[in-house]
């Protein structure tokens, strides 16, 4: 199923549920005003959500005079790779961690937090940026944050209805208010679950060729989940929505019933990597990227 189809499916899937909770809020009225809303919402987000992602995360644009090392690293990695060079932004949280927005490889973003650039070596980092190409290359990054944005909307929604739950003649009345608080962002999680944990591991292999080395992802991956359980990332926690476009969970793991997570256990990818580089599904490139000369995190470097 190509890309396109499944990015309209989950547009209809989406309008439809947000549709839905027009109803349960205003009748047929409601839906119109909801269906209304829903198409602009997928209009701007085709085209806006990738900023507004980017703004929720803090995140700021660097360039080769800001971030030298960083932008170069991404650029050799994307040029390798036969792909547009995308954007690149750093988010300012102690938490390592990153993702990839955008609507097309020709209009992408890469962000890389400054925990990331601190705590991992250079070939990690190149593994991690890898990784998040590879989503750019799958085209993922369109889902991904078309995801976050209605999710998000869904959410707000059923968190509105609660300053109108005592309306009596509303289609359900209060019992059709408390499941629509309850279900809607349930949905919303269901189906940033169902997109996210497979894309997850073929996002890993194909970064693993990007880079050349599929160990340096799976020691980032390793590295990553175990800072994740004990710093904050204060924008995810504050937009729980765009949590599945990390590359590791950034909220906390006992905060969140692990049913529903949105990216799969991280002991399995590490454990699909390091298969790879015993029997390799496809030949791997030779990285592009140079070896840092040391097995730990450089104290300073070319980040920043």
């Amino acid at each position: 199923m190509s890309g396109y189809v499944k990015t309209f499916m989950l547009m209809a899937a989406l309008t439809a549920l947000f549709m839905g909770l027009g109803a349960l809020l205003g009748g047929s009225s409601g839906a119109v005003i909801a269906l209304v809303i829903a198409g602009a919402m997928n209009f701007l987000a085709y085209w806006n959500s990738d900023k507004a992602v980017l703004s929720m995360t803090g995140a700021k644009a660097v360039d080769e005079a800001s971030a030298p090392g960083l932008v170069r690293m991404v650029h050799r990695l994307a040029d390798g790779a036969g792909m547009p060079r995308p954007k690149v932004y750093v988010i300012d949280t102690d938490q390592p961690n990153a993702f990839a927005t955008g609507r097309d490889p020709d209009h992408a973003a890469v962000a890389a937090t400054t925990g990331l650039l601190r705590r991992l070596t250079e070939e990690e980092v190149a593994a991690v940026m890898a990784h998040e190409l590879a989503h750019i290359r799958n085209r993922d990054t369109l889902i991904m944050t078309l995801t976050a944005t209605f999710a998000g909307a869904i959410s707000m929604l059923a968190n509105f209805a609660l300053f109108f739950g005592g309306d009596r003649e509303r289609p359900g009345g209060m019992i059709g208010t408390l499941a629509l608080m309850i279900l809607a962002p349930l949905a919303a999680a269901l189906v940033q679950m169902a997109i996210s944990r497979s894309r997850e591991y073929e996002a890993d292999r194909v970064g693993a060729e990007i880079c050349g080395e599929p160990i340096w992802l799976a020691n980032a991956l390793r590295k990553i989940e175990a800072f994740a359980k004990g710093i904050d990332n204060n924008a995810a926690e504050r937009n729980p929505a765009i949590a599945h476009m990390f590359i590791i969970n950034p909220l906390h793991a006992h905060a969140h019933d692990k049913l529903f997570s949105t990216h799969p256990n991280t002991a399995n990818r590490i454990a699909a990597l390091e298969a790879m580089r015993v029997s390799p599904r496809a030949p791997l490139g030779r990285s592009s990227v140079p070896r840092a000369g040391g097995r730990s995190a450089p104290k300073s470097g070319p980040w920043m």
